[in-house]
């Protein structure tokens, strides 16, 4: 396994020096979301040749990999208008990932926490710019993934199942795996539960994204240190083992002061 993090937790940086901190950190891999890890990148619509040089470049001297080029966007929204850009953006994404010598461009389905009715009008919203993704990224040789999240569109197994099935072409589409997005509720039996997702939909999952939260008073999401949260890794650590000793496992909500602690739970993983 490859122990790795999302790049912009540490921080907006110019390209070399992000790279540098994160080699020193102890890190084999990065998620990189570029308007939000690098100076001089403010939108998608910034990034050139020339940063996407530097950033391969740099982060080829630094020995680490990138994983997953972040592009993070709307794909489920009824709004024509804004699905439209959400799409185009992540074309050209698929193509940046490509030059910067990323593995593939990883995103969630939506923006917003939807209710159940707002993820049901979501859902074909998102099928139909999912398939119009995958047509790009079989013509130009490139792989993406999504996301599944219980408050968006991609919400659970069923759907993920759905979709898997509706594109049918695991060479080019894989999914992300994140169980703090995955767990609407903290008390169930998380081991029966993780192990359904596993064996449903290992085969197809790219990286993993590990992240630990508790719930305040309120019910609110609060993040916590590995290990120190409600999430159970149990069954995933152990199905790490057995079935995927390649994967790549990015910390997410990174708090730098603490890098050393989440760095360890992740090798115990």
């Amino acid at each position: 396994m490859k122990i790795g993090v999302r790049a912009h937790d540490y921080g907006k940086m110019e390209i070399e020096r992000l790279a540098a901190v994160l080699h020193d950190e102890g890190y084999q891999a990065a998620q990189l979301a570029l308007p939000k890890a690098f100076l001089g990148i403010d939108t998608y619509d910034d990034i050139t040749p020339k940063h996407l040089s530097r950033i391969r470049r740099a982060f080829e001297d630094a020995g680490i990999d990138i994983p997953v080029f972040g592009c993070y966007m709307d794909l489920g929204n009824p709004d024509d208008a804004v699905r439209s850009k959400a799409v185009d953006t992540f074309k050209k994404c698929l193509k940046y990932s490509k030059e910067v010598g990323a593995k593939m461009v990883g995103t969630e389905t939506a923006y917003p926490h939807l209710t159940a009715e707002e993820k049901k009008v979501w859902y074909p919203y998102m099928k139909d710019s999912i398939q119009r993704i995958a047509e790009e990224a079989q013509r130009v040789g490139a792989v993406f993934a999504v996301e599944p999240v219980y408050w968006h569109p991609l919400e659970n197994l069923e759907a993920a199942l759905d979709l898997l099935h509706t594109v049918d072409d695991p060479q080019h589409m894989r999914l992300i795996f994140d169980a703090s997005n995955l767990l609407p509720d903290p008390s169930i039996d998380q081991n029966a539960y993780w192990n359904e997702w596993l064996s449903a939909i290992g085969d197809f999952i790219f990286a993993m994204h590990i992240k630990d939260f508790t719930l305040d008073a309120s019910g609110n999401y609060q993040p916590a240190l590995l290990g120190e949260g409600v999430i159970d890794y149990t069954a995933i650590s152990k199905w790490l083992h057995e079935k995927r000793p390649d994967m790549y496992l990015l910390r997410e909500e990174m708090v730098p002061a603490h890098a050393q602690h989440d760095i360890a739970f992740l090798k115990s993983l």
